[in-house]
């Protein structure tokens, strides 16, 4: 059973047949994003929000529930539901804007991720809606009401669930070919009494003609067999079955305008037609004659207190006499397959509960997979048949992009939080995906490197808010992985075009880097906010209000990483291309004198080292030319722990120039030689160390980092010490004071939308990145070299077994304790123990830093399911690679 998923894979990559043509990708929020944001002022969340998005047709893209699409996103389909209360259909999530809530944006429903194959040939997920009124200006309003101190205000504390009042709604996907989907939609009433549900399946095309370049319009209509056919120029005809019988409706895929900006146009069909018709029984909102370019299917059903329904639709090439005789078997079919899949990825798996974890982790990496359709020049420009854009836009976001031009696939960090793909976020999902689908992996870290994403100088695009932000660069770090991960799979052997082709494209954003971020060409560099948000006493993306510039204890650690990395790929092409010895070199050099700058910056000998402290800080530089620490002992003073390489001696033997040239420093430059751990000094099976950090910091930085009354949490490493709580940072400056203090929990700040919070939570990719780099200093130290695990207790174990008790630690986020409840839901008490809850995990964003709750995005699968990595760690995967 598991080789059908694995075949189906191979012919997807292949190019054999397309299995992954159709999928998950319709977004779960598309108002409220840059891409629709043609204002002057760029505030994207008032120019289109959630009450004009049933009205409003979109420019760049889709949005539904459980929604699916082909990968051009030409035509859609996802659920609408009713329950005769609501004052608005419920055709997508709702969330509250980043004004509205009291930390930022943020989604106000349950729905879970459940299953998912990498070609998408089985797919489930599950949606709650509730019976009564859905609270929406509740929600809104208690929001609004919270500070900053106080916790959100969720959709199940406004008691909607207390007498179990809602339906499960399950929405499941399997594929009998690329062109022949089966969708089947369960509902159950979870409540005491019958009550009643309109289910709303609705086929749509993405509005492609309005814009002035294409004027073709596609068809949907029914036929006299009450079947929806589809007619698209490129698609070509399909048909979608349906049972039992419903009401079939149709609309356009139009704005209407009279509704959203008071234009009065002719009587026509618009986006909004379906709602108007049941919701306010506008008949006129339909098309009498059966077509048009949204349709529904009106399923009308009273539900018994506990009783189940079903519907099944079936979107086929051909016209079926029979539709449905063979529905049920392939089903079956695809769900043993995907259970076979899943279980050929567990064979060290123990436990059920970490087996259900893994497979929702990976079923919700699948899941947020979207079409990403964005064109900077014409959206800049705007379009022929639209209003000319204000001009403030041609100096406002984005506008140094003109190269920039998306239409693709992309893994997102959460489809409605966040619907856009942000570079370092990316590099993170595919270690993940690289589990499942090595190729996809591969083909995400290629985009950013194209030309239409990255930008003629080098830079790789943040994200749509602002593309020229900067990230901490590990796309070559995520590059060597997914290409080990494969290797591994494939018996020893790489996809070395792969890695070549990357590798040429790295070569350019390491040198933007270090045009661009080395202010003072000492190799120290600045930044901007490299990713970590809050975490400093500044907003270290904006000017300082001291005056002067920061230098970054991160910034250089991650480059010095970046480094080693890309040493590290050169080497693994020199194998085969010789040449490639001397960038090999070039990489080896570059992080020789980023050691010896973090040592002392410039030829000021003022180390980022505190010899005090033990532990690296930023260091302030003022106008007046004096010089202070930060002191806030946070991740940035971890991250030098990132950039470590373990060397074999036999390949010192292999690379002959490299090898002199490395001889050349040990004789002519040990100042910067013995600034780094070891590199001359081999270790457990001859191996060499490249290292940032020499065996005393290495040390202390760890006494630290274990210290529960530190970093070390029962949950993982936090982000910043606990030691704050009690001794905030307080920095003083001209009458004006910026205090850094634990916080554990959200933020009480404003910074950076106020939904981040990098003062104490736990992180999953600075986590997963401090185990991978401690299994790089066990390879070169091994079994004899110990530390005192936590700080103060008595107990010394080897790196590699600190690196297996961080990743317990981390996966007892999720994972049931022995009362049979999970930390990452808090004191929901309905999540803890309601059956219909309790083992549907969502994976947020971070995470509290003393108990483990999630918070932020709730579905961001995303980094988070770098978990999946993780449980496997525990259960006895070789996390060597």
């Amino acid at each position: 059973m598991a080789k059908r998923e694995h075949q189906r894979l191979d012919e997807s990559n292949q190019g054999i047949k397309k299995w992954k043509k159709f999928g998950p990708y319709v977004s779960e929020r598309q108002w409220g994003t840059v891409r629709e944001d043609y204002s002057a002022n760029g505030n994207a969340w008032a120019y289109s929000t959630h009450d004009m998005a049933r009205s409003k047709a979109y420019r760049w893209g889709e949005e539904g529930i459980g929604g699916i699409c082909d990968d051009g996103q030409l035509l859609c389909f996802a659920l609408g539901f009713w329950n005769k209360k609501d004052p608005i259909l419920k055709e997508r999530l709702f969330g509250l804007a980043n004004g509205e809530g009291n930390h930022g944006e943020d989604v106000k429903e349950y729905y879970y991720y459940l299953d998912n194959t990498p070609t998408h040939s089985y797919m489930k997920m599950l949606y709650k809606y509730p019976q009564e009124a859905f609270p929406y200006q509740r929600l809104v309003e208690e929001n609004r009401r919270r500070g900053k101190h106080e916790l959100e205000y969720n959709l199940v504390d406004t008691g909607t669930f207390d007498q179990d009042k809602y339906f499960d709604i399950f929405i499941e996907y399997a594929k009998a070919d690329v062109e022949d989907i089966l969708i089947q939609i369960t509902i159950h009433n979870r409540g005491p009494e019958e009550a009643a549900l309109h289910v709303i399946p609705q086929l749509w095309f993405r509005n492609t003609w309005a814009w002035g370049y294409d004027h073709y319009k596609p068809l949907l209509f029914v036929s006299n067999t009450g079947v929806i056919e589809v007619k698209h120029e490129k698609l070509g005809e399909l048909f979608l079955h349906i049972e039992p019988e419903g009401q079939i409706l149709f609309c356009e895929n139009e704005t209407n305008t009279e509704r959203l900006y008071g234009q009065h146009t002719e009587n026509g069909y618009f986006k909004d037609g379906i709602h108007e018709y049941l919701i306010n029984n506008n008949h006129q909102a339909v098309h009498p004659d059966k077509k048009g370019t949204k349709a529904a299917i009106n399923f009308e059903m009273s539900v018994a207190a506990g009783e189940s329904k079903v519907i099944r639709l079936r979107l086929e090439k051909q016209m079926l006499k029979k539709p449905f005789k063979d529905f049920s078997s392939i089903f079956k079919a695809r769900q043993q397959e995907a259970d076979a899949f899943y279980a050929g990825l567990q064979t060290k798996f123990t436990s059920e509960d970490a087996r259900q974890v893994h497979r929702q982790a990976l079923a919700g990496m699948l899941w947020s997979k979207q079409f990403y359709y964005f064109d900077v020049p014409q959206w800049l420009n705007g379009d022929p048949a639209m209003p000319t854009p204000p001009p403030e836009r041609k100096n406002g976001r984005n506008n140094a992009w003109f190269n920039l031009n998306n239409a693709d696939i992309i893994s997102m960090p959460d489809k409605w939080e966040y619907p856009w793909y942000a570079a370092w976020d990316l590099a993170f999902h595919c270690i993940p995906l690289a589990i499942v689908d090595p190729y996809f992996a591969k083909e995400q870290l290629t985009l950013l490197t194209c030309e239409w994403y990255m930008h003629p100088n080098g830079q790789f695009p943040a994200y749509e808010w602002n593309f020229s932000d900067v990230n901490p660069p590990v796309h070559a770090w995520a590059t060597w992985r997914v290409y080990r991960m494969e290797q591994k799979r494939n018996n020893g052997i790489g996809d070395t075009d792969f890695l070549e082709a990357i590798f040429h494209k790295l070569l350019l954003n390491f040198t933007w880097w270090v045009n661009q971020k080395d202010k003072d060409g000492n190799n120290i560099f600045q930044g901007g906010f490299l990713g970590l948000d809050n975490i400093g006493v500044f907003d270290r993306s904006s000017e300082l209000p001291t005056g002067g510039y920061i230098e970054q204890a991160d910034g250089t650690s991650w480059m010095a990483m970046y480094s080693l990395n890309l040493m590290r790929i050169a080497l693994e092409l020199a194998k085969k291309k010789s040449l490639y010895q001397n960038l090999a070199t070039k990489f080896f050099e570059h992080f020789l004198y980023i050691a010896g700058a973090m040592r002392n910056i410039g030829e000021q000998d003022f180390s980022l080292w505190d010899d005090d402290d033990e532990f690296y800080y930023d260091v302030l530089h003022l106008s007046n030319h004096q010089q202070e620490r930060l002191k806030v002992r946070s991740m940035v003073g971890l991250v030098p722990l990132f950039a470590v390489e373990v060397l074999d001696h036999e390949l010192f033997e292999t690379m002959p120039e490299f090898t002199t040239r490395l001889k050349w420093f040990l004789e002519y430059r040990p100042d910067l030689a013995n600034l780094i751990s070891r590199w001359q000094e081999p270790g457990r099976g001859e191996r060499h160390l490249l290292s940032l950090l020499r065996g005393h910091r290495m040390k202390r930085l760890l006494k630290r980092m274990l210290d529960e009354t530190e970093f070390l949490s029962d949950f993982g490493i936090r982000a910043l010490s606990r030691y704050h709580l009690e001794h905030p940072y307080v920095f003083r400056n001209n009458g004006s004071s910026f205090t850094v203090a634990y916080q554990p929990g959200e933020s009480d700040s404003g910074m950076f939308g106020g939904n981040s919070n990098w003062r104490g939570p736990i992180w999953f990719p600075v986590n997963y990145l401090i185990i991978e780099s401690l299994e790089r200093f066990y390879q070169y130290y091994g079994d004899d070299f110990k530390v005192e695990y936590p700080t103060g207790s008595g107990t010394f174990i080897n790196i590699r077994q600190i690196t297996i008790e961080l990743a317990k630690r981390l996966s007892k986020i999720f994972l049931k304790d022995k009362e049979g409840k999970r930390p990452v839901f808090g004191n929901d008490i309905k999540a803890q123990v309601d059956p219909y809850f309790r083992d549907y995990v969502l994976f947020y964003e971070y995470f509290h830093g003393d108990s483990g709750s999630g918070l932020g995005a709730s579905h961001q699968t995303g980094w988070t399911g770098l978990i999946a990595r993780l449980l496997e760690i525990c259960a006895g995967e070789d996390n060597s690679h």
